[in-house]
């Protein structure tokens, strides 16, 4: 059985990949460090660059953020989201992280940003936050959770909202039928590049949406093709750094390792076996339920998810 992951456990699975080394991650990431899915337009000439505002700007939107909005971040990253919304919106950020490399860049890009006075960058696990939030925003952070914390996860996330509150999640999933396989083996993905990790099926999101929280879902928008298409440009720019790679210290074994894995990811995302969702969490009296079900963009799934 995977083991759990406790809080010494969790630090330790998160620094054995995100404190690889920043300059790592800026040799493939766009300039914004955004390393999760974008969204495209649809537009073939459009660049990664570009698909990455796209996300931030849809997660922006959905969450209708404005300067008297406080947002809970769990899942820094490297501060490009936060930047990026605070930029736009004017709200209030505190967000957390778990990886020491990702705390310091954040922290360095955020005051470079001039924004050191509306984002506070916390390294506190997420079991351990308090407080009350207007909003809460969590990209690709629940894949590290576990899947004896998915409950957890969602549970504390609905207790750190205000009643009006709402949340914008963005999770990668595993095809309902591979669930329990996902939970009780280790793959090449999870021993090698993100140990620990486990991805939770959008049927395990609905338990643990009806058992342990009374948020309900007001808004979906698929980005399953949206993110073989980020991979395969993370792996073309991985695959033109080699020398930068010997360079910072990575020799051919981890090269080959990591260009495993970035065609992996690709190829579950192409086949279907994996997807990605951003959802729009709502708790019961958010504005969200009525003034943003209708705001999908096009071709997208949009309305109010009855509990």
């Amino acid at each position: 059985l995977m083991p759990r992951t406790t809080r010494r456990r969790g630090k330790k699975q998160i620094a054995a990949h995100y404190d690889l080394g920043n300059d790592l991650f800026s040799l493939f990431l766009d300039e914004s460090m955004n390393y999760s899915s974008a969204v495209y337009r649809g537009d073939e000439s459009e660049t990664l660059e570009e698909a990455q505002i796209a996300k931030m700007d849809q997660i922006a939107d959905q969450l209708d953020l404005g300067p008297d909005i406080h947002l809970l971040e769990i899942g820094t990253g490297w501060g490009g989201l936060s930047v990026h919304l605070a930029s736009r919106s004017g709200c209030r950020i505190t967000t957390t992280t778990i990886s020491k490399e990702q705390a310091a860049l954040a922290r360095e890009r955020i005051a470079d940003a001039g924004l050191g006075d509306r984002i506070e960058v916390l390294e506190t696990d997420y079991r351990d936050l308090t407080g009350k939030y207007d909003r809460l925003v969590s990209i690709e952070m629940i894949e590290a959770v576990g899947w004896r914390d998915f409950p957890t996860y969602f549970q504390k996330c609905s207790s750190l909202l205000k009643p009006e509150g709402s949340m914008l999640l963005q999770a990668i999933t595993i095809d309902d039928d591979a669930y329990e396989l996902e939970k009780a083996s280790r793959s090449f993905i999870s021993r090698y590049i993100f140990p620990g990790g486990c991805l939770p099926s959008m049927g395990e999101i609905g338990r643990c949406l009806g058992s342990f929280t009374d948020m309900t879902v007001a808004w979906k928008d698929e980005i399953r093709i949206d993110y073989a298409r980020t991979l395969a440009e993370w792996r073309r720019r991985f695959n033109t750094v080699t020398d930068r790679l010997e360079e910072l210290g990575y020799d051919e074994r981890f090269r080959r390792m990591w260009v495993m894995y970035l065609s992996l990811a690709e190829a579950g995302f192409r086949s279907g076996r994996n997807s990605d969702y951003q959802l729009l969490l709502a708790k019961p009296q958010s504005p969200s339920l009525i003034q943003l079900a209708g705001n999908a963009p096009a071709g997208t799934s949009s309305g109010i998810s009855p509990k």
